[in-house]
């Protein structure tokens, strides 16, 4: 398995945005599973996740690694994924909503640490925004690193992503200096 996969085929961040298929994925990450396990968790028919699991197959993000009798084990092929594919409308529908929870997550991880958080909306709107115009700002340095296939791990992808901020950090004085005023660090 590898660590980090990069993608940048639009037509795999379709397959992978579609919600079963990104809830299997996340099911996947804590083991691998077979199809009976999938659709109990899920509560899908094993018909149904079965379709879903060879569509991820089919693009290269989840792999058949064992079989118990008539049953199939799968898993990932990476432990992590990371999306950066040019405009579609049903990617960038996905997009949002994925930056909505990781913009209301990290505000949970703030507030949870002690951090006074003076107005929670106005920062998580300030928070999903930078991340998306980093990610978008990243999608041509991204891109390169996937098409020269370059093996990445979670700490390396880590100190990627530190990287790319710092390059765009300049343009994001002005939403660093708001966020200083919406939380206290």
């Amino acid at each position: 398995m590898r660590e980090v996969m990069i993608i940048t085929d639009p037509k795999t961040a379709k397959v992978l945005s579609e919600p079963t298929r990104f809830q299997i994925l996340k099911l996947l990450r804590e083991r691998p599973m077979s199809v009976n396990e999938l659709s109990e968790l899920l509560n899908k028919d094993r018909t149904t996740v079965y379709r879903h699991i060879k569509a991820l197959e089919s693009e290269g993000l989840v792999e058949e690694i064992d079989a118990h009798g008539n049953e199939r084990i799968y898993a990932r092929t990476a432990r992590m994924f990371l999306i950066k594919v040019g405009h579609d409308k049903s990617i960038e529908e996905f997009r949002q909503a994925y930056l909505q929870v990781e913009a209301e997550r990290l505000v949970e991880i703030l507030e949870k640490s002690g951090f006074t958080i003076y107005d929670r909306d106005a920062l998580k709107a300030l928070v999903k925004d930078v991340l998306g115009l980093i990610e978008l700002r990243s999608q041509p340095i991204l891109k390169r690193i996937s098409e020269a296939d370059v093996e990445l791990n979670e700490v390396e992808l880590f100190h990627l992503l530190n990287m790319l901020v710092f390059i765009q950090s300049c343009d994001l004085c002005e939403n660093a200096k708001r966020a200083m005023e919406l939380v206290s660090f």
